[in-house]
């Protein structure tokens, strides 16, 4: 199974301003965020990011915020899963038959909305080093559980390039330029 623009949504699960600083390695979460989403956004993918008790939790981090494209869409949630709540349903994650996930904390909110996706039927894509936990060894799990589920753990320059197809075009080298170097 092979990543499409065409089919694809990127979702950012809780990335929010509460949580992150007790993520292991949150910093290199957060950055792997942000060029997914610079990434959607140079391609023209939609964007869904969930936040969870955003009131206690903090909204999603600011430098992730400012990336967001104006057609990006927000949904607050209280179930573990964003499936659960129904918040996705009508959303980009709703139309699209892919959905590329990145978030925190992996062995939570991540999982369980991964979990969900699949038994919806969507193609689910992990990106490793956009996903965290508190606990390093608690994401190692969750990622080996979620790929025993049936999805499928990429990096982001797999997401790059699968999206991308080919090079030679002006968006290709626009990317390897600002996002690959």
């Amino acid at each position: 199974m092979k990543m499409c623009t065409a089919e694809a949504t990127l979702l950012v699960v809780d990335i929010q301003t509460g949580l992150l600083p007790a993520i292991a390695d949150g910093q290199r979460v957060c950055e792997a965020a942000a060029w997914l989403l610079r990434l959607a956004g140079m391609l023209d993918v939609p964007v869904v990011v969930s936040e969870h008790f955003p009131d206690k939790i903090g909204e999603t981090a600011p430098e992730l915020l400012e990336l967001l494209p104006p057609s990006a869409e927000r949904v607050r949630k209280t179930a573990f899963s964003a499936v659960r709540d129904g918040v996705l349903a009508h959303t980009a994650v709703g139309r699209s038959g892919q959905v590329v996930v990145a978030g925190t904390e992996t062995h939570v909110c991540v999982l369980q909305t991964v979990l969900d996706l699949l038994e919806t039927g969507k193609q689910v894509f992990v990106v490793a080093e956009a996903v965290g936990s508190r606990r390093a060894e608690d994401r190692l799990l969750a990622l080996e559980r979620m790929r025993q589920a049936g999805a499928v753990v990429v990096c982001r320059e797999m997401v790059a390039f699968e999206w991308l197809e080919r090079g030679g075009t002006d968006v290709f080298r626009e990317v390897l330029r600002t996002l690959i170097r």
